[in-house]
């Protein structure tokens, strides 16, 4: 029964990474580049949240909404400053920009949200239903339901719609989209505000989960967010989501035989292992975004 409930306990925490790592690497598929920035952007949404539950009183799906556009815009103004001049630069210049970006907007929140951490109300109380011998929260069948409903809207988008298309075209060739028609600023302009919504939205379920939020969240956050892209397959979104599913569990399993201070510790060190047998990921190909 234990070990169930830690699988479901696994199964959770590792949906919202899998979030995550879609978010970061739909960011990288249109950029080209990893963002160090993830992480604050994550914590945004997180702290859009709080201050809805807190000071509006609006229900998840609107704080959901203020957090995946509070994150969005955040993302347009990384886009602005981080990526839109430096397309056709070097790539460092980039990454530096984003290093810059990410302490200030770091240094940023604990000016505005202050220091300490804070408390997330508990919208579901401690409400569950028992299957059997096992025992799943509200807040649980919610975080399954929210990703899976924006993991198929996502495939629908990328699917069906012209600027889906267009975001994957960027991903595989920038140079060879131009020549057909794309416009390679605008649609990786969308594709990092996209990327960095759905971040907002994992930041409202990773504060619900944790019941709270703090302006320091992001450092952890946004290494977490990069390894499970990596796990999976930088270029492969589904193989991105596989890979935050994976250290979820992995987490989760392994501190029933580990300190839950070593928790991190699990993740990184099934990351190492992966890498040094397949360094592409579990999933990855070079190419182009992929579901």
């Amino acid at each position: 029964m234990y070990i169930l409930e830690q699988l479901i306990n696994g199964v959770c925490q590792g949906v919202i990474y899998a979030l995550m790592a879609i978010g970061y690497s739909l960011i990288a598929g249109v950029t080209g580049l990893v963002t160090f920035t993830y992480g604050e952007v994550v914590m945004v949404g997180a702290f859009t949240s709080y201050y809805c539950f807190s000071l509006l009183g609006v229900s998840i799906i609107p704080a959901m909404l203020f957090g995946f556009v509070a994150a969005g815009i955040l993302g347009i103004v990384i886009h602005k400053v981080c990526y839109e001049r430096f397309l056709d630069s070097p790539k460092y210049i980039s990454l530096i920009c984003t290093i810059g970006m990410s302490m200030l907007i770091r240094n940023l929140a604990q000016i505005v949200f202050g220091t300490e951490t804070k408390g997330m109300p508990k919208i579901f109380g401690n409400g569950f239903i028992e299957l059997g011998l096992i025992r799943i929260s509200y807040l649980q069948i919610l975080i399954l339901g929210v990703v899976i409903v924006l993991s198929l809207t996502l495939t629908f988008f990328f699917v069906k719609t012209k600027s889906g298309m267009a975001l994957r075209s960027v991903s595989q060739d920038r140079k060879a989209a131009a020549f057909v028609g794309v416009n390679v600023r605008s649609t990786t302009l969308i594709g990092n505000s996209i990327g960095c919504g759905l971040g907002g939205i994992a930041g409202v379920l990773l504060a619900l989960y944790y019941s709270n939020v703090s302006p320091i969240m992001g450092g952890t956050i946004g290494l977490k967010a990069f390894s499970s892209a990596v796990l999976g397959g930088l270029d492969n979104v589904a193989g991105a989501a596989g890979g935050g599913l994976l250290i979820g569990v992995c987490e989760n399993l392994g501190i029933m035989f580990m300190s839950t201070g070593l928790r991190d510790v699990i993740a990184f060190t099934f990351l190492i292992i992966v890498l040094l047998v397949k360094p592409q990921g579990l999933f990855g190909r070079k190419g182009v975004i992929k579901l």
